[in-house]
């Protein structure tokens, strides 16, 4: 579990990168390579953490839709 919070942390950090109004994945936060180095199974536990982050704190990332993918698209305002 420390390294998924690690991810986590690691996620909402890389937001700072972002612009206003830019939709993103939470796969977006990380390098392809990266990305594809972490297990599904903490892939998916990110993306629900970063959901419930995302719902708890005030930090400018408003949660959209779900793409074709069924990957939950977010929005940095």
């Amino acid at each position: 579990m420390d390294d998924v919070n690690t991810l986590l942390q690691e996620a909402i950090k890389e937001l700072g990168s972002l612009e206003e109004g830019e939709s993103f994945l939470v796969r977006d936060l990380f390098k392809g390579y990266l990305w594809n180095r972490i297990p599904r199974g903490e892939r998916l536990l990110l993306g629900s953490l970063f959901l419930s982050y995302v719902g708890s704190h005030a930090i400018g990332v408003q949660v959209i839709d779900k793409g074709v993918s069924g990957q939950q698209r977010y929005r940095r305002v």
